[in-house]
């Protein structure tokens, strides 16, 4: 068994997200977006989906990037 590098949980169905070189161990999704998911630079949220990467920062979305200034953004669909 392993345990969840969130939590704590001694867990014998963990698993593993390769990341950047790193290895990370969870024992459910919401501690692996916890620990993984960027946070919006304008309001502060999670981004699970897709989000808008601009020049460097990362947005929730297109409505997000354009209140902190950046121009030509446009959400994909």
């Amino acid at each position: 068994m392993a345990t969840c590098e969130v939590c704590g949980n001694d867990y014998g169905m963990t698993f593993e997200v390769h990341a950047q070189g790193a290895v990370h161990v969870f024992d459910c999704f919401s501690c692996a977006i916890h620990r993984m998911a960027p946070l919006c630079e304008h309001c502060r949220v999670q981004i699970i989906g897709q989000g808008v990467e601009v020049e460097g920062h990362w947005y929730c979305g297109a409505h997000c990037a354009r209140a902190e200034g950046r121009t030509g953004v446009v959400d994909r669909v």
